[in-house]
């Protein structure tokens, strides 16, 4: 996606960042940014790396078990636990 595509002006303070994925991933990827009330592709993926980058100790077991969180509270098996909140946990592992 262009700068112009996702609404960006030129902004001499950031880099293009060019990412080869599979298209399948990429529906996924398309999928997610909507679902989650994302507005562009690309600030999704800035907010995912900025995730990854700020809490890098969150593992791949970590992220499955609060996915896992997630399905139960949404299924009201478990009380529901907001982004602030979760970051936070993740930080304290």
């Amino acid at each position: 996606m262009s700068d112009a595509e996702s609404g960006e002006r030129d902004d001499p303070k950031t880099t293009t960042l060019n990412l080869r994925v599979t298209e399948s991933f990429l529906g996924d990827v398309d999928a997610t940014w909507k679902e989650e009330g994302y507005t562009s592709r690309s600030e999704f993926l800035r907010h995912a790396i900025r995730d990854a980058v700020e809490h890098p100790g969150a593992s791949r077991s970590m992220l499955a078990d609060i996915v896992a969180s997630e399905v139960a509270a949404r299924r009201g098996e478990s009380e529901v636990r907001d982004r602030d909140a979760t970051l936070d946990a993740i930080d304290d592992e």
